[in-house]
């Protein structure tokens, strides 16, 4: 995030020809909401005055205190590379605040701001580096998204085999105009999907960054005629995409989760917080992996490993930490997590999970570095070795059994998510799915 003065905000809105200034926020579900405000309501808007009818908005309207106010925060200020350069659009991503000045408790990232506050008395910081996969799909007549591909290109491939080879470079160029920077790019393992990985950074940099992300992929592909997905499992018989999140903490701008003496590189501290991690690591589930049908991808025969274990080289196990020379980027890797979730609510927990492992202690279990999918489940029993929920359901079962992670999410926030996705649960459940009518139409 850039060091921007609200003087320094209204002199770039002159001298670049802004004229739309959008307001961004995200709804609980991790849906991105903005609301467009002309350059002539500039100075209304960095007074905090620009208030909005919340009660449509999931998880945030009510009927008693429907407006809520917008709160920009200047360092967040980008203009839009794909908008008009001639009069052009720029962005803020806002706080969300009840008129009375306190922060809307229903704000996600209001939820991730109180989680780093309680890294203050440490004097830590979190950082994490998300790896985000998605697909980039053909678009029917009517440019109506599709799961059509014609390509058949797999991991690292390139032109021609990669049809979205340049509709990723143009991400990547539009991405840097933003100030945002791209680590990597390279296409993935199945046909039609990419991954993008960007540099790291404090914990709620990284998740604004995530929602840029979102944004300027799906817009891009569409410039392309392409539509981009960050459904986890689009498609059977191919690898879902997810977002795996590298975590480590700092300290005076140094990596404490190193430790040069130890046979992992890794400091008590580190243990700790992967302790943490791997106890909450059931309930995390239901944010991290927040749809119906993230869990066709967390299955056993996925890259995406269900059982919750560690290892340095073991890509069966839930978490990682990566062989790095003398230890330097010593970081904690989760593999679970997919673009879906919201990415403040996701992270908040990781982190209220890994400071319950440091306050607490807990030791995280003997590293395991054999191939857990092939394990018998005896096997697995016996090295102690649980897995995360098989559904939804079970995730948010985990949820509200985990009283840390709900203390985390807070009551406003807890109630309506668990309540909104147990819905969409029952709305699966009821609804007649193709693979029903391919097993049993003509059977029965």
């Amino acid at each position: 995030m850039r060091n921007l003065m609200q003087e320094d905000i209204v002199t770039m809105v002159q001298e670049e020809d802004v004229k739309f200034i959008r307001l961004q926020f995200t709804d609980i579900l991790g849906n991105l909401k903005n609301m467009a405000v002309t350059a002539s309501q500039l100075s209304k808007t960095l007074k905090n005055e620009c208030k909005f009818d919340s009660s449509a908005i999931e998880g945030f309207g009510g009927m008693d205190e429907p407006d809520l106010y917008l709160h920009p925060i200047p360092g967040t200020f980008e203009t839009f590379p794909w908008r008009p350069q001639q009069g052009k659009v720029a962005r803020m991503v806002c706080d969300v605040y009840h008129q009375n000045g306190e922060p809307f408790e229903g704000d996600p990232r209001y939820v991730l701001r109180r989680a780093v506050e309680h890294l203050k008395d440490m004097e830590y910081g979190f950082e994490v580096g998300p790896e985000c996969e998605f697909f980039l799909f053909n678009t029917d007549e009517n440019a109506m998204p599709t799961t059509k591909t014609m390509e058949q290109a797999g991991f690292f491939d390139v032109g021609p085999l990669d049809f979205g080879e340049n509709a990723r470079r143009d991400i990547v160029l539009a991405l840097d105009d933003m100030n945002f920077v791209a680590e990597s790019s390279h296409h993935e393992k199945s046909p039609a999907q990419h991954e993008i990985c960007f540099r790291y950074d404090e914990a709620l940099t990284t998740a604004d960054n995530i929602m840029t992300f979102k944004l300027a992929v799906r817009t891009i592909a569409r410039r392309h005629g392409l539509h981009a997905t960050f459904m986890p499992k689009p498609l059977n018989g191919v690898c879902g995409s997810g977002m795996c999140l590298n975590m480590n903490l700092t300290k005076d701008g140094r990596n404490i989760f190193r430790d040069p003496e130890d046979p992992n590189f890794m400091s008590k501290e580190a243990y700790y917080f992967l302790g943490g991690l791997m106890k909450h690591a059931k309930g995390i589930t239901a944010v991290a992996n927040p749809l119906v049908n993230s869990y066709k991808r967390l299955s056993s025969d996925s890259d995406a490993s269900p059982y919750i274990a560690w290892s340095k080289n073991n890509r069966t196990s839930l978490f990682r930490i990566p062989t790095i020379r003398r230890g330097e980027g010593t970081r904690i890797v989760m593999i679970s997590p997919d673009s879906s979730a919201n990415p403040y609510l996701t992270l908040a927990l990781c982190l209220e999970a890994g400071l319950d492992g440091l306050r607490n202690k807990i030791e995280p279990p003997e590293k395991i570095e054999k191939n857990l999918l092939t394990m018998t489940d005896a096997e697995r029993k016996e090295l102690n070795v649980e897995r995360l929920p098989k559904t939804l359901m079970e995730a948010l079962d985990a949820l509200e059994q985990d009283q840390v992670l709900m203390d985390a999410l807070g009551e406003h926030v807890a109630k309506h998510y668990i309540a909104t996705k147990r819905q969409e649960c029952d709305r699966y459940s009821r609804s007649v799915t193709q693979w029903e009518l391919d097993e049993y139409l003509s059977k029965y």
